[in-house]
Protein backbone atom coordinates (compact mmCIF):
# COMPACT_ATOMS: atom_id res chain seq x y z
CA UNK A 1 0.00 0.00 0.00
CA UNK A 2 1.36 3.42 -0.99
CA UNK A 3 1.14 6.46 1.25
CA UNK A 4 -0.32 8.35 -1.72
CA UNK A 5 -3.36 6.04 -1.76
CA UNK A 6 -6.58 7.83 -0.81
CA UNK A 7 -8.70 7.50 2.31
CA UNK A 8 -12.23 6.24 1.59
CA UNK A 9 -15.23 7.77 3.34
CA UNK A 10 -18.86 6.79 2.91
CA UNK A 11 -22.25 7.71 4.27
CA UNK A 12 -25.86 6.93 3.49
CA UNK A 13 -26.07 10.34 1.84
CA UNK A 14 -24.36 13.70 1.96
CA UNK A 15 -24.10 14.13 5.73
CA UNK A 16 -20.76 12.34 5.85
CA UNK A 17 -19.23 15.36 4.14
CA UNK A 18 -19.04 16.86 7.64
CA UNK A 19 -16.66 14.00 8.51
CA UNK A 20 -14.65 14.56 5.34
CA UNK A 21 -14.41 18.25 6.18
CA UNK A 22 -12.95 17.45 9.59
CA UNK A 23 -10.63 14.82 8.09
CA UNK A 24 -9.06 17.21 5.59
CA UNK A 25 -8.68 19.83 8.31
CA UNK A 26 -6.74 17.27 10.36
CA UNK A 27 -4.77 15.84 7.41
CA UNK A 28 -4.78 18.40 4.57
CA UNK A 29 -2.25 16.43 2.51
CA UNK A 30 -4.41 13.31 2.15
CA UNK A 31 -6.27 12.27 -1.00
CA UNK A 32 -9.90 11.32 -0.33
CA UNK A 33 -12.59 9.32 -2.12
CA UNK A 34 -16.12 10.02 -0.88
CA UNK A 35 -19.21 7.94 -1.63
CA UNK A 36 -22.74 9.02 -0.73
CA UNK A 37 -25.48 6.41 -1.13
CA UNK A 38 -28.03 8.98 -2.25
CA UNK A 39 -30.23 6.38 -3.99
CA UNK A 40 -30.88 4.50 -0.76
CA UNK A 41 -30.77 7.21 1.90
CA UNK A 42 -31.76 7.15 4.73
CA UNK A 43 -30.28 4.08 6.42
CA UNK A 44 -31.98 4.96 9.70
CA UNK A 45 -35.20 3.13 8.79
CA UNK A 46 -33.54 0.06 7.21
CA UNK A 47 -32.98 -3.36 8.80
CA UNK A 48 -29.57 -4.44 10.06
CA UNK A 49 -29.33 -7.03 7.27
CA UNK A 50 -30.01 -4.42 4.61
CA UNK A 51 -27.50 -1.94 6.01
CA UNK A 52 -24.89 -4.71 6.20
CA UNK A 53 -25.47 -5.58 2.53
CA UNK A 54 -25.17 -1.93 1.52
CA UNK A 55 -21.95 -1.60 3.53
CA UNK A 56 -20.38 -4.63 1.84
CA UNK A 57 -21.19 -3.20 -1.60
CA UNK A 58 -19.70 0.20 -0.79
CA UNK A 59 -16.51 -1.23 0.69
CA UNK A 60 -16.05 -3.36 -2.43
CA UNK A 61 -16.44 -0.23 -4.55
CA UNK A 62 -13.93 1.71 -2.44
CA UNK A 63 -11.47 -1.17 -2.78
CA UNK A 64 -11.50 -0.58 -6.55
CA UNK A 65 -10.18 2.90 -5.74
CA UNK A 66 -7.28 1.29 -3.84
CA UNK A 67 -8.00 3.18 -0.64
CA UNK A 68 -5.63 2.68 2.30
CA UNK A 69 -8.28 3.07 5.01
CA UNK A 70 -12.07 3.44 5.17
CA UNK A 71 -14.16 5.62 7.44
CA UNK A 72 -17.80 4.62 7.89
CA UNK A 73 -19.14 8.13 8.42
CA UNK A 74 -22.71 6.85 8.77
CA UNK A 75 -23.70 6.31 12.40
CA UNK A 76 -26.30 3.69 11.46
CA UNK A 77 -23.81 1.67 9.39
CA UNK A 78 -21.23 2.06 12.17
CA UNK A 79 -23.73 0.61 14.62
CA UNK A 80 -25.01 -2.21 12.43
CA UNK A 81 -22.07 -3.24 10.23
CA UNK A 82 -18.67 -2.19 11.58
CA UNK A 83 -17.97 -5.25 13.71
CA UNK A 84 -18.82 -7.57 10.82
CA UNK A 85 -16.77 -5.86 8.10
CA UNK A 86 -13.76 -5.32 10.37
CA UNK A 87 -13.37 -9.11 10.46
CA UNK A 88 -13.90 -9.61 6.72
CA UNK A 89 -11.61 -7.01 5.16
CA UNK A 90 -7.87 -6.57 5.68
CA UNK A 91 -7.92 -2.80 5.19
CA UNK A 92 -8.35 -0.64 8.34
CA UNK A 93 -12.03 0.30 8.74
CA UNK A 94 -13.18 2.80 11.36
CA UNK A 95 -16.64 3.88 12.45
CA UNK A 96 -17.63 7.07 14.24
CA UNK A 97 -19.28 5.58 17.33
CA UNK A 98 -16.33 4.39 19.44
CA UNK A 99 -14.29 7.59 18.91
CA UNK A 100 -17.39 9.65 19.71
CA UNK A 101 -18.08 7.67 22.88
CA UNK A 102 -14.50 8.15 24.06
CA UNK A 103 -14.71 11.90 23.50
CA UNK A 104 -18.05 12.13 25.35
CA UNK A 105 -16.74 10.26 28.39
CA UNK A 106 -13.63 12.43 28.44
CA UNK A 107 -15.74 15.61 28.37
CA UNK A 108 -18.40 14.66 30.92
CA UNK A 109 -17.98 15.92 34.47
CA UNK A 110 -21.27 14.88 36.08
CA UNK A 111 -21.50 11.48 34.29
CA UNK A 112 -24.80 12.35 32.60
CA UNK A 113 -24.53 12.16 28.80
CA UNK A 114 -27.21 12.71 26.18
CA UNK A 115 -27.16 10.99 22.79
CA UNK A 116 -29.18 12.14 19.79
CA UNK A 117 -29.40 10.37 16.43
CA UNK A 118 -31.65 8.58 13.96
CA UNK A 119 -34.18 6.00 15.12
CA UNK A 120 -31.80 3.21 14.04
CA UNK A 121 -28.78 4.62 15.84
CA UNK A 122 -30.73 5.27 19.02
CA UNK A 123 -32.52 1.92 18.80
CA UNK A 124 -29.23 0.06 18.47
CA UNK A 125 -27.97 1.64 21.72
CA UNK A 126 -24.51 1.52 20.15
CA UNK A 127 -23.39 4.80 21.72
CA UNK A 128 -24.83 3.86 25.10
CA UNK A 129 -23.06 0.48 25.05
CA UNK A 130 -19.75 2.06 24.02
CA UNK A 131 -20.02 4.75 26.69
CA UNK A 132 -20.87 2.26 29.42
CA UNK A 133 -18.05 -0.05 28.34
CA UNK A 134 -15.69 2.82 29.06
CA UNK A 135 -17.41 3.92 32.29
CA UNK A 136 -20.35 1.83 33.55
CA UNK A 137 -21.32 4.51 36.07
CA UNK A 138 -22.34 7.04 33.42
CA UNK A 139 -26.06 7.63 32.85
CA UNK A 140 -27.00 7.85 29.18
CA UNK A 141 -30.13 9.62 27.94
CA UNK A 142 -31.13 8.76 24.36
CA UNK A 143 -33.34 10.74 21.99
CA UNK A 144 -34.13 10.16 18.31
CA UNK A 145 -34.34 13.42 16.32
CA UNK A 146 -35.32 12.37 12.79
CA UNK A 147 -36.41 15.80 11.55
CA UNK A 148 -32.98 17.33 12.06
CA UNK A 149 -31.71 15.77 8.81
CA UNK A 150 -34.24 17.35 6.40
CA UNK A 151 -33.86 20.70 8.17
CA UNK A 152 -30.10 20.58 7.57
CA UNK A 153 -30.45 19.50 3.95
CA UNK A 154 -32.83 22.41 3.33
CA UNK A 155 -30.14 24.75 4.65
CA UNK A 156 -32.24 25.76 7.67
CA UNK A 157 -29.33 25.79 10.09
CA UNK A 158 -30.40 28.88 12.01
CA UNK A 159 -34.12 29.47 11.63
CA UNK A 160 -37.11 30.00 13.89
CA UNK A 161 -38.58 26.67 12.75
CA UNK A 162 -35.27 24.93 13.48
CA UNK A 163 -35.22 26.46 16.95
CA UNK A 164 -38.73 25.13 17.53
CA UNK A 165 -37.94 21.55 16.54
CA UNK A 166 -34.72 21.62 18.59
CA UNK A 167 -36.71 22.69 21.65
CA UNK A 168 -39.33 20.00 21.04
CA UNK A 169 -36.76 17.21 20.77
CA UNK A 170 -34.24 18.32 23.37
CA UNK A 171 -36.38 19.65 26.21
CA UNK A 172 -36.27 16.36 28.12
CA UNK A 173 -32.49 16.15 27.72
CA UNK A 174 -32.10 19.69 29.05
CA UNK A 175 -34.33 18.81 31.98
CA UNK A 176 -32.18 15.71 32.62
CA UNK A 177 -29.23 17.99 33.52
CA UNK A 178 -26.78 16.36 31.15
CA UNK A 179 -23.42 18.10 30.72
CA UNK A 180 -22.43 16.42 27.45
CA UNK A 181 -24.47 15.87 24.29
CA UNK A 182 -23.39 13.41 21.59
CA UNK A 183 -24.28 14.61 18.07
CA UNK A 184 -24.87 11.06 16.82
CA UNK A 185 -25.63 11.80 13.18
CA UNK A 186 -23.35 13.31 10.56
CA UNK A 187 -25.85 16.08 9.81
CA UNK A 188 -26.20 17.25 13.39
CA UNK A 189 -22.89 19.14 13.75
CA UNK A 190 -24.27 21.66 11.26
CA UNK A 191 -26.94 22.49 13.85
CA UNK A 192 -24.37 22.77 16.62
CA UNK A 193 -24.70 26.53 17.10
CA UNK A 194 -28.48 26.34 17.46
CA UNK A 195 -28.33 23.25 19.68
CA UNK A 196 -25.71 24.80 21.98
CA UNK A 197 -27.79 27.96 22.23
CA UNK A 198 -30.80 25.93 23.40
CA UNK A 199 -28.90 23.59 25.73
CA UNK A 200 -26.94 26.38 27.43
CA UNK A 201 -23.31 26.99 28.32
CA UNK A 202 -23.12 24.05 30.73
CA UNK A 203 -23.50 21.45 27.97
CA UNK A 204 -20.64 20.39 25.67
CA UNK A 205 -21.67 19.12 22.24
CA UNK A 206 -19.47 16.30 20.96
CA UNK A 207 -18.88 15.85 17.23
CA UNK A 208 -17.60 12.27 16.67
CA UNK A 209 -15.87 13.28 13.44
CA UNK A 210 -13.19 15.19 15.38
CA UNK A 211 -12.03 12.16 17.36
CA UNK A 212 -12.49 9.87 14.33
CA UNK A 213 -10.14 12.02 12.24
CA UNK A 214 -7.47 11.85 14.93
CA UNK A 215 -7.82 8.05 15.10
CA UNK A 216 -7.42 7.74 11.32
CA UNK A 217 -4.31 9.92 11.51
CA UNK A 218 -2.84 7.75 14.27
CA UNK A 219 -3.49 4.50 12.36
CA UNK A 220 -1.89 5.86 9.20
CA UNK A 221 1.08 7.12 11.19
CA UNK A 222 1.61 3.73 12.85
CA UNK A 223 1.52 2.04 9.44
CA UNK A 224 3.78 4.66 7.83
CA UNK A 225 1.03 5.64 5.41
CA UNK A 226 0.66 9.38 6.05
CA UNK A 227 0.85 11.31 2.80
CA UNK A 228 2.81 14.17 4.34
CA UNK A 229 4.52 15.43 1.17
CA UNK A 230 1.38 15.92 -0.93
CA UNK A 231 0.93 19.56 -1.96
CA UNK A 232 -2.08 19.02 -4.23
CA UNK A 233 -4.54 16.56 -2.66
CA UNK A 234 -7.12 14.99 -4.93
CA UNK A 235 -10.75 14.62 -3.89
CA UNK A 236 -13.14 12.31 -5.73
CA UNK A 237 -16.91 12.25 -5.15
CA UNK A 238 -19.33 9.48 -6.06
CA UNK A 239 -23.06 8.98 -5.50
CA UNK A 240 -25.59 6.29 -6.32
CA UNK A 241 -28.27 8.68 -7.59
CA UNK A 242 -28.65 12.34 -8.55
CA UNK A 243 -25.53 14.38 -7.90
CA UNK A 244 -27.33 17.71 -7.54
CA UNK A 245 -28.04 17.35 -3.81
CA UNK A 246 -24.43 16.36 -3.19
CA UNK A 247 -23.11 19.41 -5.02
CA UNK A 248 -25.50 21.82 -3.28
CA UNK A 249 -24.82 20.42 0.18
CA UNK A 250 -21.06 20.15 -0.33
CA UNK A 251 -20.76 23.71 -1.59
CA UNK A 252 -22.65 24.87 1.49
CA UNK A 253 -20.26 23.29 3.99
CA UNK A 254 -16.91 22.47 2.34
CA UNK A 255 -13.99 24.93 2.13
CA UNK A 256 -13.90 24.56 -1.66
CA UNK A 257 -16.35 24.28 -4.53
CA UNK A 258 -17.26 20.84 -5.91
CA UNK A 259 -18.09 20.51 -9.58
CA UNK A 260 -17.40 16.91 -10.59
CA UNK A 261 -19.54 14.22 -8.92
CA UNK A 262 -19.87 10.83 -10.61
CA UNK A 263 -22.90 8.53 -10.37
CA UNK A 264 -22.25 4.79 -10.12
CA UNK A 265 -24.38 1.63 -9.97
CA UNK A 266 -23.54 0.56 -6.46
CA UNK A 267 -25.73 -2.56 -6.64
CA UNK A 268 -23.24 -4.05 -9.11
CA UNK A 269 -20.55 -4.36 -6.43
Amino acid sequence: MKSSAPIGIFDSGVGGLTVMRKLIQTMPEENVVYFGDTARVPYGNKSKETVLRYTHQIIRFLETKQVKAIVIACNTASAYALHEVEKEFSIPILGVIQPGAEAAVKNSRNQRIGVIGTYATIGSKAYESSIKNINPHIEVFNKACPLFVPFVEEGMLEDILTDGIIARYLQELRNAHIDTLMLGCTHYPLLRTSIEKYMGNGVVCVDPSEETSLKVQKILQINHLLNSQNQHPKYEFYVSDSAQKMVEFANMIMPFQIEDVQTIQIESF
